[in-house]
C-alpha cells in the first residue's frame, strides 16, 4: 500500500464525481442513488472550496496511484471554530486502514488550521464509520443548538474530538 493524501485539485473532479455518483458511497448521506453532478456542478464546487481556503479544504486519497475516496473538513469561526469533518471511499478501499489514515489527516489539518472541535455526524446505520470515529477518541456528545436541527432531520449520531492527537 502507497497512500497519498493530496489537496484536491482540478484534475480530480472527474474521479469525485464518480465517487458521489456511486450509490454505496452515498448511501448514508441521503442518497442511496447517488448524488449525479454535471462538471459545471463540480467546478462550481471546487471554486467555493478553493475560496474558502484555509478555513475549507478538500483532500483526494490515491493508494498505488489509483483513486479511493476523499476526505474534508469546514471550520465554522461563527460558531467557536468548530469544524466539520467527512470521508468517503469507494467500495474497494473499505477495509484496509485507508479511511482511517484520511481522517487522521484531515483532523491534523482542520486543527492546524484554527479548528478548536471537530465533529462527525454519522448516519446510525453506518456503524462501521461509527467504529473508526470511536477509534479515534470521538465521544458521543450534546449538539450543538446552531447544528441540532440539521443533525435531528438526519436522527444523525453527533459526535466531537477536542484535540488532534490520537
Amino acid at each position: 500500500m502507497n497512500i497519498l493524501i493530496k489537496e484536491t485539485d482540478e484534475s480530480d473532479l472527474n474521479n469525485i464525481k464518480q465517487l458521489w455518483a456511486d450509490g454505496d458511497v452515498m448511501q448514508f448521506v441521503g442518497f442511496p442513488d447517488g448524488l449525479v453532478q454535471s462538471d459545471a456542478d463540480m467546478t462550481s464546487w471546487y471554486k467555493r472550496i478553493k475560496a474558502e481556503y484555509p478555513r475549507t479544504n478538500h483532500y483526494s486519497i490515491y493508494d498505488d496511484g489509483t483513486y479511493c475516496g476523499e476526505a474534508y473538513y469546514s471550520i465554522d469561526g461563527e460558531h467557536n471554530f468548530l469544524a466539520s469533518l467527512d470521508i468517503k471511499l469507494l467500495k474497494h478501499a473499505r477495509g484496509k486502514g485507508i479511511g482511517e489514515k484520511g481522517l487522521r489527516f484531515a483532523i491534523e489539518e482542520a486543527f492546524k488550521h484554527g479548528a478548536e472541535k471537530v465533529f462527525v455526524d454519522p448516519n446510525p446505520k453506518n456503524l462501521k464509520a461509527i467504529a473508526l470515529y470511536e477509534k479515534l477518541l470521538f465521544k458521543r456528545v450534546q449538539c450543538p443548538a446552531h447544528l441540532r436541527e440539521e443533525v435531528e432531520t438526519y436522527k444523525a449520531v453527533y459526535m466531537e474530538k477536542e484535540t488532534p492527537y490520537f
